[in-house]
C-alpha cells in the first residue's frame, strides 16, 4: 500500500469509499494486500466487524479478492482499477494474458478492397441485412434460432441484454469459476451474484436449480471455450441445465459462444429452453479483439429491447466493422486461416493437458486459450512458476468460492515446451517432484 494514502472512515460504507478512491486514482495499486481486518479496523478506531462488512462489501463489487495466505488484495482489474496492459517482465514466458496469437489472425488488410465504406447517415443505421442473412445461415447449421442483431461485442450485448430483463440488487447465476471481466461488470452495474460450479462438460445442474431455487434471475454461462477452465458444454449436460431451466421459464439465460468458429467440438445450445434467452458470438477471437462486433440471436421481446436502447444510445454498431465481418465470412483465405487457428489452438491445449496428465496433475480444459489446473497453494504455485520463468494467473482472479488453482494459457504456447512447461508446473503443485526447470 502506498505511504502517501491513508484508509480513512468511520462506518463500512465510509471505508469502503475510501479504499475504492485509493484504487480508482492508482494509490492501491492492482496486487497490493490491504491490511487485515483486525490491524485496520485498531488504525481507525473502529470494531473488526465495521472492517469485515467494509472488505465483504468491496469483494462483492469485485474492487478487492480474498486469496488465502495472501490476505484481502486489491484486484488486478476492476470498474475501479485505472486501465493498464498486463506487464510480463522479460525473460518471462507469458501464460498468463488469454490473448489470441496475432499470427494465427486473419488478415483484415487484405479485406479492405472488398469492404463497403460509406459515410452512411442517422436515418438508416443499424444492422446490415447482409450480415443479419449471413448471421442466420451460421446459427442455423448450430440449431440456433430467433431474432437477430448486432452489439459491439460480447459484453456489450451482455450488458445489454441484462439491463433489458433485471434491475440493479438483482441475483445472476455465473460459472465458477467465471470470466473476471464479465463478473466485474455485473458487479460494478450492482448485480448479486451467485456462483454455479463448473467442471469440463459446463456448469453442474444441481447447483444451477439451487441458485435458481434461491432466487436468482438470470443465468449466464458459455457454450465452448470457458473462461478460465477451457470446458465446453457436453450434450449430456445441456440436456440437463435445459430440463433444470424449463421448470423455471422467467429466469432470463445468456450463452455466450464467444469461441463458436474456433471450436473443434460441436455445440450443444442451452438458452433457448428460457421463454426470455440471449446468444451471443462475438466476432473478436477469430479475427481479433479490435473486431469489436458480436452476432445476437435473441427471442423478440429481449431482441426488440436490445436494438432499441441500442438507437436510443450510440445507435448501432459502425457498418464498417460489420461489412469487415461480411468479407471475412466470404473470404476464401480467411476462412482457411480461422480454420487453421481453430487446430492450432487445440494442439497446444491438448499438449499440455498431456504433459500435465502424464505427471499426476488433472486439468480442465477442452476447447479455447486456456487450462485450468487445481493446486494446494496458487499464490506459492504462481511464485513458483514466475521464478522458474513462466508467467500464470492466479485462481483467485477467477473463483468465486475461493478455489486454488491456476490458469494456464495455452494459445501462444510452443508445443515443443509443454513437457518443460508441464514439469515446472508440477514442481509448483509439489515440491517433492523436483526443481522446475526454466524455459530454453
Amino acid at each position: 500500500m502506498s505511504v502517501h494514502y491513508q484508509i480513512t472512515g468511520a462506518s463500512a460504507n465510509e471505508i469502503s469509499a475510501s479504499i475504492e478512491v485509493g484504487v480508482r486514482d492508482g494509490h492501491l495499486e492492482p496486487g497490493r494486500t490491504l491490511p487485515s481486518v483486525r490491524k485496520l479496523a485498531a488504525e481507525l478506531g473502529v470494531a473488526p466487524g465495521t472492517v469485515g462488512a467494509a472488505y465483504r462489501r468491496l469483494r462483492e463489487r469485485g474492487v478487492v479478492e480474498t486469496g488465502g495466505r495472501a490476505g484481502t488484495t486489491v484486484r488486478e482489474r476492476s470498474a475501479f482499477t485505472p486501465s493498464g496492459s498486463l506487464v510480463i517482465p522479460e525473460g518471462i514466458v507469458d501464460l498468463a494474458s488469454g490473448e489470441p496469437d496475432p499470427d494465427l489472425l486473419p488478415d483484415l488488410v487484405s479485406l479492405k478492397p472488398r469492404v463497403v465504406i460509406g459515410h452512411g447517415n442517422y436515418r438508416d443505421g443499424g444492422p446490415c441485412p447482409v450480415l443479419l442473412d449471413l448471421a442466420r445461415d451460421r446459427f442455423a447449421d448450430d440449431g440456433v434460432g430467433g431474432d437477430l442483431t448486432v452489439t459491439s461485442g460480447a459484453l456489450d450485448a451482455i450488458e445489454r441484454g441484462l439491463a433489458a430483463r433485471l434491475e440493479p440488487g438483482d441475483t445472476v447465476a455465473v460459472e465458477d469459476p467465471t470470466w473476471s471481466n464479465g463478473r466485474d461488470l455485473l458487479l460494478s452495474a450492482g448485480y448479486h451474484v451467485k456462483p454455479v460450479p463448473v467442471d469440463a462438460e459446463g456448469p453442474d445442474p444441481a447447483e444451477l436449480d439451487r441458485a435458481l431455487t434461491a432466487g436468482a434471475r438470470a443465468f449466464i454461462l458459455t457454450s465452448r471455450g470457458q473462461n478460465p477452465t477451457g470446458g465446453a458444454v457436453s450434450e449430456a449436460r445441456a440436456a440437463a441445465l435445459r430440463e433444470v431451466l424449463s421448470a423455471y421459464r422467467g429466469v432470463f439465460v445468456i450463452e455466450d459462444d464467444h469461441w463458436g468458429e474456433l471450436s473443434q467440438a460441436p455445440l450443444h445450445l442451452v438458452a433457448d429452453a428460457a421463454e426470455r434467452w440471449l446468444f451471443v458470438r462475438s466476432a473478436s477471437k477469430p479475427y481479433g479483439p479490435d473486431l469489436r462486433c458480436a452476432l445476437v440471436a435473441a427471442d423478440p421481446d429481449t431482441k426488440a429491447r436490445v436494438q432499441g436502447r441500442m438507437t436510443l444510445g450510440h445507435g448501432w454498431v459502425s457498418g464498417i466493422l460489420q461489412h469487415f465481418v461480411i468479407a471475412a465470412w466470404e473470404d476464401e483465405d480467411a476462412k482457411r486461416a480461422v480454420e487453421r487457428a481453430g487446430s492450432v489452438y487445440a494442439r497446444r491445449q491438448t499438449a499440455l493437458r498431456e504433459a500435465l496428465a502424464d505427471r499426476g496433475l488433472s486439468a480442465f480444459g477442452r476447447t479455447g486459450l486456456n487450462l485450468w489446473v487445481p493446486v494446494p497453494d496458487e499464490t506459492a504455485a504462481v511464485v513458483s512458476l514466475r521464478d522458474a520463468g513462466y508467467a500464470v494467473a492466479p485462481g483467485r482472479s477467477y473463483s468465486l468460492r475461493g478455489e486454488q488453482a491456476i490458469r494456464i494459457s495455452t494459445g501462444r504456447l510452443d508445443e515443443a515446451q509443454a513437457d518443460r512447461v508441464a514439469e515446472a508446473v508440477a514442481a509448483s503443485a509439489d515440491p517433492a517432484f523436483g526443481p522446475a526447470s526454466p524455459p530454453v
